[in-house]
């Protein structure tokens, strides 16, 4: 499998779906776009994921290149057909991308919380087998407002309504992190509208991480089973 990563900055990147990835023979193309690397052909790659960052969707004055990353997007999945994750700012690029909507978030999440599955949730075959609720890692102050067309919702909070939806069969969006690893916020403190706020939950995050890494493993033996659907 060939999959191509969309990454916002160096120390946002898939974490322990590396593992995964590597365990099962794939190939990861990791396309750094804040330094400018260009998205190539994407007729060769089987799966897309594309990672969190500093970014908002509506910086395109700022960041230039994430509206030809919203056009890539929007081909992959509705042209092309293909599997997609989105984490963070990847799955408000996907509700962006795709005619929903994204504006700053009335509560700002950060740090170690919970979610819960919607009905919708609770019957998907990704996202049924995880815990109710589920605890996450959050670090985000936007949030998806309004879906895009064909859109379902998979998991909610009290404080922000869309934290998992899905768009077809094979698109996923978390605004959670799942890919987290022990190295993960140490990493983050090297980003300045980051740092600030890591001394309030690194020791939440590293009792977690057994639990967190064990959750990420089950999403991703489900995913790979919607991957594999031609």
């Amino acid at each position: 499998m060939n999959v191509i990563v969309l990454q916002h900055v160096a120390v946002e990147h898939p974490g322990v779906f590396t593992d995964f990835f590597r365990e099962d023979g794939a190939r990861l193309h990791a396309i750094e776009l804040d330094e400018g690397e260009a998205i190539p052909d994407l007729e060769p790659f089987d799966l897309m994921v594309v990672m969190g960052g500093p970014q908002d969707t509506w910086q395109e004055d700022e960041y230039p290149w994430m509206r030809t990353e919203k056009q890539a997007i929007r081909k992959w999945v509705r042209e092309m057909q293909r599997p997609y994750l989105g984490i963070c700012l990847g799955h408000q690029l996907l509700a962006d991308a795709l005619g929903g909507r994204v504006g700053p978030a009335k509560i700002p999440e950060v740090g170690v919380m919970t979610v819960s599955k919607t009905t919708a949730g609770e019957q998907d075959r990704v996202v049924r087998p995880l815990p109710d609720p589920l605890k996450v890692l959050q670090w985000h102050s936007a949030e998806v407002t309004e879906l895009p067309p064909e859109a379902t919702i998979l998991a909610a909070s009290d404080a922000c309504q869309v934290q998992a939806f899905r768009v077809g069969d094979r698109a996923y969006g978390l605004q959670f992190h799942v890919e987290i690893t022990a190295q993960t916020v140490p990493a983050w403190g090297a980003i300045p509208d980051y740092a600030c706020a890591l001394p309030g939950f690194k020791a939440a995050v590293s009792e977690g991480l057994p639990e967190f890494n064990k959750n990420a493993r089950t999403l991703y033996d489900n995913l790979k089973a919607v991957w594999a659907k031609p």
